[in-house]
């Protein structure tokens, strides 16, 4: 097949990108690396060159905070739903979305909203169509996984928000990949999925673990007051995307769904938290499942 797939660059996209030619297909990528701006790609207009020849569409674009011209809504949005009704007037039918565990009625946060616009909008499209919501996503060249390891590696404590009991379904990112990979080929489509793993674990000890994958023992734990990490966000807030007062609201609320149908979607329980596969993705050869 001849798929497009956008945010190629990025940690999601790579992978699938990886997986997609291991399968055979050809990638047509779309992102910043390969000369595309997605804040110009705004109409089906802008859209409709890209889609000659191709046979369906992932849209992996994300970004976890604002930064500059990577803004929420044209990037999570605006070009998405510019592109998904280019697909539907082009005729590409197959069309796989990468969304957000919360992008639900509960969202609250700018990025859930602008995650959740573009889902309905595509739902709303006559189109095989597949919306995926993924947990947080660990592996190797992680983003948000590499910035928790940094923070559980710390040399005397690991600082925690509030209490720490933040609960957490982590999912490996070859369980995502594998999950795209199906959907492009089912027969029958038009499915939201709960992309989460098997494991429910509060944010300590997911930071415990990340730390014993690093060779360190179990450290003690600073609650941070989450007040006080929210003003320290808040000054922070222009020197990484992640350091986000609203990713803070986020990781609060925590980020659980019922891993039972994504199970039964991907055929097989989703990888359990080893320490191998922290250090893992796509590429990787052998399994940890």
């Amino acid at each position: 097949m001849n798929i497009l797939l956008t945010g190629t660059s990025g940690f999601i996209g790579r992978n699938i990108a990886a997986a997609l030619a291991m399968a055979g297909h050809q990638v047509r990528p779309v992102s910043r690396h390969h000369g595309f701006d997605f804040c110009r790609l705004l109409t089906e207009d802008d859209w409709a060159p890209h889609l000659d020849g191709v046979d369906a569409v992932i849209n992996s674009v994300g970004v976890i905070g604002e930064r500059g011209t990577q803004r929420f809504v044209p990037l999570h949005t605006q070009a998405p739903v510019a592109l998904f009704r280019a697909c539907a007037k082009a005729g590409v039918r197959r069309v796989v979305q990468i969304s957000a565990l919360g992008a639900d009625e509960t969202a609250f946060s700018a990025y859930h909203l602008s995650k959740r616009a573009a889902d309905e909008a595509l739902r709303g499209l006559d189109l095989d169509w597949f919306v995926l919501r993924p947990s947080l996503i660990y592996g190797r060249g992680g983003t948000s996984a590499e910035l928790f390891m940094r923070v559980a590696a710390g040399p005397w404590v690991i600082p925690v928000l509030g209490d720490g009991q933040q609960a957490l379904q982590p999912i490996h990112i070859r369980d995502v990949v594998a999950t795209v990979m199906k959907c492009i080929s089912l027969p029958t489509a038009r499915q939201t999925i709960d992309l989460v793993g098997s494991e429910t674990i509060v944010f300590s000890e997911w930071l415990q673990r990340m730390r014993q994958a690093q060779g360190l023992p179990r450290a003690r734990l600073l609650p941070i007051p989450f007040p006080l990490a929210m003003a320290v966000a808040y000054l922070a807030r222009h020197m990484s995307p992640l350091l986000q007062p609203e990713n803070l609201r986020m990781l609060q609320a925590g980020y659980r769904a019922d891993a039972q149908p994504f199970a039964q979607f991907l055929g097989r329980s989703p990888l359990r938290v080893q320490s191998p596969l922290f250090f893992s993705d796509v590429a990787s050869e052998g399994s940890c499942a």
